[in-house]
């Protein structure tokens, strides 16, 4: 992936959205951790160390998809990624998407700024279809974030994980990218080439 820089702006101020460091790590897995640890976005029970943080990010950038991190006053306040959706070929044209916000950085813009530039990169590199997998129903942040940037729910699996002593829900919310479904990729000479 090419580097990517995007200033955005929100009603809290400033920053930039670029494709994540080696560097960005440590300060990735500060945010990741916490998410770990005190909510239900992520199914994990213990946070990774840093090796496997560089390691799913090298797997991200393998497959030339973005992985990003909004920066305001120099710090890394937020990051995303897109990921394949599943790993069988028929679903090559579409990923799934995750975004972190750091704790006291949460409703300041910074998880939509993430999420709308992760949206062009992958609607540029010729994906099809984007695919939102939420821990919890009642995470109305996440929920919100997707609904405002054209995402609809498309299915609930109930109780599916467990953690902190509760069985939790999963949202799924997806949203098309590009031409979506309107035509098979190639026909307009647009999309990703058959791998």
């Amino acid at each position: 992936m090419s580097a990517v820089a995007n200033d955005s702006e929100s009603a809290a101020g400033t920053f930039e959205i670029r494709a994540s460091r080696p560097e960005d790590l440590a300060a990735v897995r500060e945010i990741y951790a916490h998410h770990v640890l005190h909510g239900l976005a992520s199914f994990e029970i213990t946070p990774p160390d840093l090796p496997e943080l560089a390691r799913r990010r090298d797997d991200v950038l393998a497959r030339g998809l973005p992985h990003l991190v909004a920066l305001r006053d120099g710090r890394v306040s937020g990051y995303a990624y897109a990921a394949p959706y599943r790993p069988r070929p028929a679903y090559r044209y579409t990923v799934e998407d995750s975004v972190y916000v750091a704790p006291d950085q949460i409703g300041r813009g910074v998880g939509r700024a993430l999420l709308g530039r992760l949206i062009e990169l992958c609607e540029a590199a010729g994906y099809r279809q984007m695919v939102a997998v939420i821990g919890d129903r009642g995470n109305g942040s996440s929920i919100g974030l997707h609904a405002a940037l054209g995402f609809t729910q498309v299915g609930l699996l109930p109780s599916v994980g467990l953690k902190f002593g509760r069985w939790v829900d999963i949202v799924i919310m997806q949203r098309a990218l590009g031409p979506g479904d309107g035509d098979l990729p190639g026909q307009r000479g647009a999309g990703r080439r058959d791998l």
